[in-house]
């Protein structure tokens, strides 16, 4: 009698596992990409895009990116902004100015897997924003369909009349893209991991949507030691607010981390990159 009940739990595990997309990629043979995520401070597009205040804003309007630049200052971006020296009037105090972090990316035609690892900063002390959340990883995706994105990466989802920036008279407004809709194809696909909770699997158009995508089937971390490990899986196809990610296509790319109970715009940001699939980029996700 036990023969046909372990046959059932065999069948029932092979069956979750398919659900849940395969299995993982042999990471040890995926490329790496070290990326710096910096604090951005108050730092919103129309900051980045006034030329009389970022003189990279004429570098932009040439088509150079962010990224092109600020690549390899973005720790020194983060330690004046985090210290108050720049476009932070209220500097959180103890708050480390960067991350690196280890971004790696592969598909099996079916699913794409991001995989990024960091060690985790020195606790703050400052108070806890998300006293639920110690840490939530965020990745957007873009189809080149949103202004600047290209350019830019997420700054033009960050505004400056968004909650929490300074001077904000809405404390309900988020992230937005400019014109966004669905509908029109100019928005990003947004997914986050979360040290607890349910992750999120939405799109940031009009206004930022936490729920709705279809795309992520899974989006697991764990802390090992002093090193954090976080690993999404998601579906290449998708449904609405989900990017199709296409073979031969790039896509613009970044990320998020919310770091020592943070919230709001205190967090830890990458540039914008792109990510390609079976396609030279920044971060290229090949196939196994």
């Amino acid at each position: 009698m036990r023969r046909p009940t372990a046959l059932v739990a065999a069948l029932a595990a092979a069956l979750a596992c398919t659900v849940a997309g395969a299995a993982q990629p042999d990471w040890s043979k995926v490329p790496a990409r070290k990326i710096t995520a910096f604090y951005p401070g108050a730092s919103p597009l129309e900051w980045v895009t006034k030329g009389t205040e970022h003189g990279g804003a004429r570098a932009m309007r040439k088509g150079e990116t962010c990224a092109s630049c600020h690549d390899a200052e973005a720790a020194d971006m983060g330690k004046k902004m985090v210290s108050g020296q720049k476009l932070e009037p209220t500097p959180p105090k103890g708050k480390a100015g960067s991350i690196p972090v280890s971004v790696q990316a592969a598909h099996d035609g079916t699913n794409l897997y991001l995989r990024f690892q960091w060690k985790q900063p020195p606790a703050s002390g400052g108070a806890k924003m998300d006293a639920e959340n110690a840490v939530k990883l965020a990745v957007m995706l873009e189809d080149n369909k949103v202004e600047l994105a290209n350019l830019a990466g997420c700054w033009a989802t960050c505004h400056e009349d968004s909650r929490t920036m300074p001077g904000a008279k809405d404390d309900k407004k988020t992230k937005y893209v400019a014109g966004g809709s669905v509908a029109s194809g100019k928005y990003y696909d947004l997914v986050q991991w979360k040290s607890k909770g349910k992750p999120t699997d939405g799109h940031v158009a009009e206004a930022r949507v936490a729920e709705g995508g279809s795309a992520l089937v899974s989006a697991e971390g764990k802390l090992a030691g002093d090193t954090w490990t976080v690993t999404f899986t998601r579906k290449l196809a998708g449904g609405a607010g989900d990017v199709a990610l296409v073979s031969g296509k790039t896509y613009n790319f970044g990320f998020a981390i919310h770091d020592d109970h943070a919230g709001g715009r205190f967090h830890h940001v990458s540039l914008g990159y792109t990510l390609g699939i079976d396609a030279k980029a920044d971060i290229t996700a090949a196939k196994m």
